[in-house]
């Protein structure tokens, strides 16, 4: 293709940045391999500085924050403050197992919090496999909570084998930590995001994703979910319309080969970039890289000819990574 053709993908305006602050984690979640990384890393303030111009001439204006657990990065508070100077908005994803013990800081430098929460408290504590993980969350929640009372900490739950049966369960169990609103998204099984190096093979992907059998028990969680949760879902208390909760069940049967894939909509490598620990810049988790920020600046590689071809080739309703995609972004200013 000519290089003419790739401008109308020039991206002039870059909205979100996902950064990940730490390469590894304090779970240990049957879903992830994240924790399984034998080299720890973690996004510096150094790393961070000589790309704070390029930021600016996109106009980024949300940075979320992902890892590993970005919490486990001493440099965070310090990488915080110099974007709370360019005032850009601070999203935490976060395990909630430091919340308690780093309140203060996150209290002052983030705007928002997701934790993760996998089920009722018996249920996310096998998930996550720590002891305890439920009581350390909610402990941590109250005193974020009570150091600043403005702050917006919701749940987000990867449906799985585990605990496809516990949706309604699990908005309670999310109320009854002071969340302000939950969602839902399905467990990815077939990238190779969250730290694989292959693609899981077939015996690993069953342990998570659902089998036939399972199928008919999570639709009937979700019917009644829908029914019982229907205040909660008007009231946004429950982040999904009743359509992308059903997504989340032909997720699962268009794996075990049930049903059509379709992708959603989403415009995340128009609107957003993935920067991870080592500089390596991707269009979205799912993606291959576009370059690496250590090598050239962040708007010369989101503009670099490999990310304008990648964009301009890109179909999303085609494509088969878009297709198997559970979490799209479609971001509208």
């Amino acid at each position: 293709m000519q290089l003419g053709s790739f401008e109308p993908h020039r991206v002039t305006h870059l909205p979100v940045l996902v950064l990940h602050a730490h390469s590894s984690c304090n779970c240990r979640c049957v879903m992830c391999d994240i924790w399984k990384t034998a080299e720890t890393k973690s996004l510096r303030l150094s790393d961070l500085e000589p790309h704070l111009s390029s930021m600016r001439s996109l106009g980024v204006r949300w940075v979320v924050f992902t890892g590993g657990e970005p919490l486990l990065n001493p440099a965070l508070p310090s990488v915080c403050a110099a974007l709370r100077q360019e005032g850009i908005r601070l999203t935490l994803l976060t395990t909630g197992l430091l919340l308690k013990k780093q309140a203060r800081d996150i209290a002052a430098s983030f705007d928002d919090i997701i934790v993760s929460l996998d089920g009722p408290e018996s249920i996310h504590n096998s998930i996550r496999r720590v002891e305890n993980a439920f009581a350390v969350i909610q402990a941590g929640v109250a005193e974020v909570k009570e150091l600043n009372p403005r702050i917006r900490i919701t749940a987000r739950t990867t449906v799985q084998k585990a605990n496809c049966l516990y949706l309604r369960e699990t908005v309670q169990a999310a109320k009854s930590i002071g969340l302000d609103a939950i969602s839902f998204l399905a467990a990815d099984v077939e990238s190779e995001a969250f730290n694989r190096s292959l693609v899981w093979p077939v015996a690993r992907q069953n342990q998570v994703a659902l089998s036939i059998s399972d199928l008919p028990a999570l639709e009937i969680e979700i019917k009644a979910l829908l029914r019982e949760c229907a205040a909660e879902i008007r009231t946004g208390f429950i982040a999904e319309s009743p359509e992308k909760l059903h997504r989340i069940l032909n997720h699962f049967r268009a794996h075990l080969g049930l049903a059509h894939s379709s992708a959603p909509q989403c415009n995340a490598p128009w609107t957003s970039a993935v920067v991870e620990t080592d500089g390596t810049v991707r269009p979205c988790f799912f993606h291959p890289p576009i370059g690496n920020i250590r090598q050239a600046n962040l708007e010369e590689v989101i503009n670099s000819r490999k990310a304008l071809e990648f964009r301009a080739t890109l179909d999303i309703a085609k494509n088969d990574i878009c297709r198997r995609c559970v979490c799209s972004l479609n971001y509208r200013s």
